[in-house]
């Protein structure tokens, strides 16, 4: 499977929810489903890294100077 270097947050969600499918179908043999698990929290984590950029982004360009609601809870 590919780096997540040059991932969307968009690529990387899609690529996500294949995996849970897969999983959660349990027709994939244990290695196999243990990759899978293995890359699923490398895109969780990828996800929030962008989120988490995406948020502060929002809050930099804020006119009021205010921060906004969180995208993702903590």
């Amino acid at each position: 499977m590919p780096g997540t270097e040059d991932l969307t947050f968009e690529a990387a969600y899609e690529e996500l929810t294949r995996i849970i499918d897969e999983l959660e179908a349990g027709e994939l043999p244990l290695d196999e489903s243990m990759a899978r698990f293995e890359r699923g929290r490398t895109l969780i984590k990828l996800c929030g890294d962008l989120l988490g950029a995406a948020e502060l982004r929002i809050n930099q360009l804020s006119n009021d100077g205010e921060s906004v609601e969180p995208l993702h809870p903590s």
